[in-house]
């Protein structure tokens, strides 16, 4: 799944690539993922591209008319050509969702793989009009995003510290794989209550927060949409590395694994050398 520092990659790639460009055609090809019906998708044709930002996880193409904003969820990702193809795009035959040009013959499809769809896009006129963006928490590299508000979202939170970090309303555009990624950096268990956090832990925990996100958005700055998934995976120390040594203490990373994901830890480094139990139900380690 995409998050933050990929997509913030990929915002800065079509604001750079896109903005003065004009939208000539939005072909729906997955009916299903577009979550809006007014304004109409056809009113982005004829419309400038006049900015693209980033809301969470959340993409946001604005334009001189209304916005095309789109979530790529788990299996989803935008794919950008300088040459987009005539072919025609057959509903239910193709993994694209979207497909959308622009006058200098660009353009890009949203695709989502596997059977299970949970990309979503919408044609609004404020951003704060998807109710995914409405319930957004602070953005974890915002300027008034510091230690003590990092402790405010804490406090209190009878939560496993992974679960708030991976909260969409108290924290915006953290996933799976970098809540590992930041859990490892401070050597903490990702089955820790968020409460149980003394002040020397949450100071911790909000620089590896910053450092992990800030790093991992400049390795993702400047590169095209193709080499955005390849640059995650090489910047991971647990996360996706199930089974091999960690970089850190050379340790076995493990997973838990639960329905439709799992978490990557190393003992060493983060549980005292216990072994989580891979079971959702059972005793959890703090």
């Amino acid at each position: 799944m995409p998050e933050m520092p990929e997509v913030q990659g990929l915002v800065e790639f079509l604001d750079e690539r896109l903005r003065e460009r004009v939208i000539t055609r939005a072909t729906v090809a997955n009916i299903a993922a577009l979550k809006t019906y007014d304004p109409p998708i056809d009113t982005l044709v004829g419309c400038t591209v006049t900015d693209a930002m980033r809301r969470g996880k959340f993409v946001v193409l604005a334009t001189s008319g209304p916005h095309l904003v789109f979530h790529l969820a788990k299996a989803g990702w935008l794919r950008f050509t300088e040459s987009l193809p005539q072919t025609v795009i057959r509903p239910g035959k193709t993994p694209i969702a979207l497909r959308v040009a622009f006058d200098d013959g660009s353009g890009f499809d949203l695709t989502e793989a596997g059977t299970k769809k949970s990309l979503a896009y919408y044609v609004v006129t404020d951003p704060h009009d998807v109710p995914g963006i409405a319930r957004l928490g602070p953005d974890p590299l915002g300027a008034d995003f510091d230690r003590d508000a990092f402790a405010a979202v804490l406090a209190g939170r009878r939560t496993q510290i992974k679960g708030v970090l991976r909260d969409q309303s108290l924290i915006a555009g953290i996933g799976n794989a970098y809540s590992d990624e930041i859990l490892h950096a401070a050597r903490m268990s990702p089955y820790a209550l968020a409460s149980s956090l003394d002040d020397e832990e949450v100071t911790r925990l909000f620089a590896a927060l910053r450092e992990t996100l800030t790093d991992a958005v400049a390795a993702a700055s400047g590169k095209p949409p193709a080499e955005l998934k390849d640059a995650k995976r090489r910047g991971m120390q647990v996360h996706g590395r199930r089974g091999e040594a960690c970089a850190v203490c050379g340790d076995e990373v493990r997973s838990v694994f639960f329905a439709d994901n799992s978490l990557e830890y190393c003992p060493t480094c983060q549980t005292g050398g216990k072994i989580l139990a891979d079971r959702r139900l059972s005793r959890l380690l703090k």
